[in-house]
């Protein structure tokens, strides 16, 4: 892949990842608003989940979106520096086909198998 094609691939993470994390804040909001103009008792409510777990779960996937949307703007700032497709532990290229299946991939598939290393 050549570098304009690896920064289209990248730039449309990023946007994904973008419209992801504005979409689950914008759940989360009307989520926190509706329950903050009821009176529910949530706590005590047998049917199904509660308010507060179901704006955990926003909030997780929000933390989660936004880390995302982080990892895309990295690779982009790699990709400038000239050190995206390098293992950012040992140096080494990272394979055409990790980059392939992981734009975002930080990592060799080495590295990447023993994290802890």
């Amino acid at each position: 892949m050549d570098e304009h094609e690896v920064r289209r691939i990248l730039t449309e993470h990023r946007t994904a990842a973008h419209a992801r994390v504005t979409a689950i804040a914008a759940e989360l909001a009307e989520v926190t608003a509706a329950s903050a103009d009821s009176n529910l008792d949530d706590e005590h409510d047998p049917e199904g989940s509660t308010v507060a777990f179901e704006r955990a779960q926003l909030a997780a996937l929000l933390a989660q979106a936004r880390e995302h949307l982080r990892d895309g703007e990295d690779a982009l700032r790699r990709l400038a520096a000239g050190q995206y497709g390098r293992c950012e532990r040992c140096g080494v290229a990272i394979g055409d086909e990790r980059l392939a299946a992981v734009p975002l991939a930080r990592r060799c598939i080495a590295c990447a198998s023993h994290p802890g290393r």
